[in-house]
């Protein structure tokens, strides 16, 4: 049985290929850069005004106003000592200006314009160049693009940029027991919800679920479900059946199909029976069933492959230390990853942490980790992965 170090080295080390594609500006939110961003040109590209005011050439009080200077004017317009311009904000600065004051703190009686206080040289001046120089690069290759990054690239008139493809991911969900929800419930059944969590986990970081199945707890069924997503997908995703119980199917299933066991098993708790493999440049995860599990296994392990598919800089979930707002004791015999909840500046592990419990990590932001059996004290830091 591995430790949690020693798999995720494994998913860290895999060498994968990936691809890159053009996409609009309107479709690259989430995507990481396959290359580096550079501005063609300083930004600002002209000096210009950070205020609705004046425009001011010389230090004094009084000035005479002899024209007036909006935001997209192409004409330069040329000031003399003791002359100002009324000016809009982004609009280009005169030749000669010396400061721009707010309109707040200036009073216009006809051509005269009289000013509160004397201005100080270059301020509410945006100087060219002041937040890019031409041939700086903007973002690395591997950034992964927010709005304000969006917002960053349109500005310097990118309207395509070239990303990594993102992984195309299928879902395989299994149990004889599971009925889908709007659906009634007999006896002995339980509502399958691992599905549709593990495809919001998926979407709530930028990735897709192309596909996702339930399959019966039955072995030719489970082998022909996994043969036909690993078809079309780079990630197949599997929760329930990965156990060692009599309807346990899918890992001969899968050795069947060819996907060779990159590891088995995981010194951890929850989530010990967990499964990684790989046929060719497609991967698979086999996740336990339990919700609580199914989850945190999806949250430490698969997310970072996804991001590693997708050539991302980010290696998996923001990670910090918080102090623990309570004593708390670890019973576990295993490092555990603790349902808990990160609030004004400090942590809280909750109560409800058996692996079918789902209901602690909805209310919850985070995933505490402590070593076996180590118990914290109050105040204490401790290791949070953050989920939301």
């Amino acid at each position: 049985m591995l430790t949690i170090e020693e798999a995720l080295k494994i998913i860290k080390d895999q060498q994968v290929t990936l691809t890159t594609e053009n996409r609009s500006l309107r479709e690259c939110l989430g995507f990481s850069l396959s290359e580096d961003i550079i501005s063609s040109f300083d930004m600002p590209s002209f000096d210009n005004s950070a205020m609705d005011g004046y425009a001011l050439c010389g230090i004094s009080k009084e000035y005479q106003i002899i024209g007036e200077v909006a935001a997209g004017d192409e004409r330069q317009l040329t000031l003399k000592e003791g002359e100002a311009a009324r000016i809009f904000t982004g609009a280009k600065i005169p030749e000669n200006t010396t400061a721009v004051m707010m309109q707040e703190k200036a009073r216009a009686s006809g051509k005269k314009l009289f000013l509160e206080q004397e201005p100080k040289k270059g301020q509410s001046i945006r100087q060219k160049g002041e937040e890019l120089k031409k041939g700086q690069v903007v973002f690395e290759k591997g950034y992964t693009i927010t709005p304000a990054g969006i917002g960053m690239i349109g500005s310097l008139g990118n309207d395509k940029v070239e990303v990594f493809k993102k992984p195309v991911i299928n879902l395989i969900t299994t149990g004889n027991e599971l009925v889908k929800p709007g659906n009634p419930r007999p006896e002995g059944h339980i509502y399958e919800s691992n599905s549709y969590a593990l495809v919001a986990a998926c979407e709530n970081y930028g990735f897709i679920c192309e596909d996702k199945k339930q399959i019966e707890d039955d072995f030719e069924a489970i082998k022909t479900g996994i043969k036909n997503s690993l078809e079309t997908a780079e990630v197949l995703v599997l929760s329930g059946g990965i156990s060692v119980g009599d309807y346990d199917f899918v890992k001969q299933a899968l050795e069947e199909n060819g996907v060779e066991e990159q590891f088995y098993k995981v010194f951890q708790k929850p989530g010990k029976p967990l499964y990684f493999g790989r046929k060719g440049d497609k991967f698979v995860f086999a996740l336990p069933g339990n919700p609580a599990s199914s989850l945190s296994c999806f949250y430490i392990y698969v997310l970072p492959l996804l991001y590693k598919l997708s050539g991302s800089e980010k290696s998996g979930l923001a990670q910090y230390t918080f102090p623990i707002s309570h004593n708390y004791e670890n019973k576990s015999d295993r490092p555990s990853f603790l349902k808990a909840k990160v609030n004004n500046g400090k942590v809280e592990i909750l109560d409800g942490q058996g692996s079918s419990m789902i209901q602690s990590m909805a209310l919850g932001n985070a995933l505490v980790f402590l070593d076996g059996e180590s118990s914290a004290k109050k105040g204490e830091l401790v290791q949070c992965f953050l989920i939301s």
